[in-house]
């Protein structure tokens, strides 16, 4: 599946269950709230677990949070990127461009 198809299939997903009404000053706070999760599954990774008293995680289990995390915020991401009607691959040529154009300079 492509980023177009993803992002198509995330708006569509969302909104057969009537998770689309917040607009989004609200979802940015549902993505920051999914980044927090993000920095925590990162540190479990990075220190072995996520807090004193859990154990560790075997890295197979660690890796597959980290993933799904990972999906987390960018289902957030392309919701919000839904509400203002940005495909996102314009994002990514963009931000690719921004990259090139800020330290290609040689």
């Amino acid at each position: 599946m492509n980023i177009t198809e993803f992002q198509k299939w995330v708006g569509d997903f969302y909104e057969e269950r009537g998770w689309t009404q917040y607009g989004p000053f609200i979802r940015v706070g549902f993505l920051m709230e999914e980044a927090g999760e993000l920095a925590r599954a990162v540190r479990a990774i990075e220190i072995g677990r996520d807090r004193p008293d859990e154990g560790e995680k075997a890295a197979h289990e660690a890796r597959q949070q980290l993933v799904e995390e990972l999906g987390d915020v960018l289902g957030n991401l392309i919701l919000l990127a839904n509400q203002y009607e940005i495909p996102f691959e314009e994002i990514l040529d963009a931000h690719k461009a921004k990259l090139q154009k800020r330290y290609d300079q040689k």
